[in-house]
């Protein structure tokens, strides 16, 4: 029996797309570029907010 559930929405700073690689423009021996991970501090590396009616109850 299928669930019910709503979509979360997506984050609007980061478009759902929550966690890059960014190259620091440093190449590894092998010759690959090094690279660093960055993640969406507004929904913690998620790509979805919180409904607004959780932040309501949570303040109660």
């Amino acid at each position: 029996m299928p669930e019910n559930t709503l979509p979360r929405p997506i984050c609007g700073h980061c478009d759902g797309f929550p966690q890059v690689a960014v190259t620091t423009g440093q190449t590894t021996p092998t010759g690959d570029r090094h690279t660093i991970t960055a993640h969406c501090p507004a929904c913690r590396g998620t790509g979805h907010t919180t409904p607004v009616r959780a932040y309501a109850r949570a303040g109660r």
